[in-house]
């Protein structure tokens, strides 16, 4: 019984310093959003490739929701492909969902843009419908241990330096 005392004793400011460390000045629109572990999916990208979001285990996962006739996603859309140049790192993983349109849309949208980010296709919605973002676009910050973190609400201005030194000091405290 002691020992567990004393284990859980020594865990718990672990836990704590993990929490923190985390929740550490987020920009605006960027919410503390700790739900637990992700639920797992597969889809497929468009060239029709297996993905599986726990296989992106050990990196932060910035899991985008988006559609092409969503405003908003449109103007995001080349920001987020700034932010994937700007953080170059295995440690961090852009996955992108687009939410109940076919390939056709999804690859006709993406080539007007110059948009070079691999998007998968949810093509029935069921991932989108188990996720549940409150609107489009919405984007999860997913921790290497696979527990969601944060949520934004909306499109963001991602290559602005005050998202981009935030990402990159998550990685860093990983």
């Amino acid at each position: 019984m002691k020992r567990r005392i004393v284990l859980i004793l020594m865990v718990l400011p672990l836990l704590l310093v993990d929490n923190h460390t985390y929740a550490a000045e987020a920009p605006f629109g960027l919410r503390i959003y700790e739900i637990g572990h992700a639920p797992n999916f597969k889809l497929n990208n468009s060239d029709g490739e297996a993905f599986e979001l726990d296989s992106t285990r050990g990196q932060w996962v910035f899991l985008h929701f988006w559609a092409s006739w969503c405003g908003p996603c449109r103007k995001e859309m080349p920001l987020i492909q700034k932010l994937s140049e700007k953080i170059n790192s295995d440690k961090f993983r852009i996955v992108m969902v687009n939410t109940s349109e076919d390939e056709d849309t999804v690859f006709t949208f993406l080539a007007t843009l110059s948009i070079d980010i691999d998007t998968l296709m949810d093509t029935d919605g069921q991932v989108t419908e188990a996720w549940k973002p409150r609107g489009l676009p919405t984007t999860f910050l997913i921790d290497p241990h696979g527990k969601v973190r944060y949520q934004a609400i909306g499109g963001r201005q991602w290559n602005n330096p005050v998202y981009i030194n935030f990402l990159k000091t998550l990685i860093s405290n990983q």
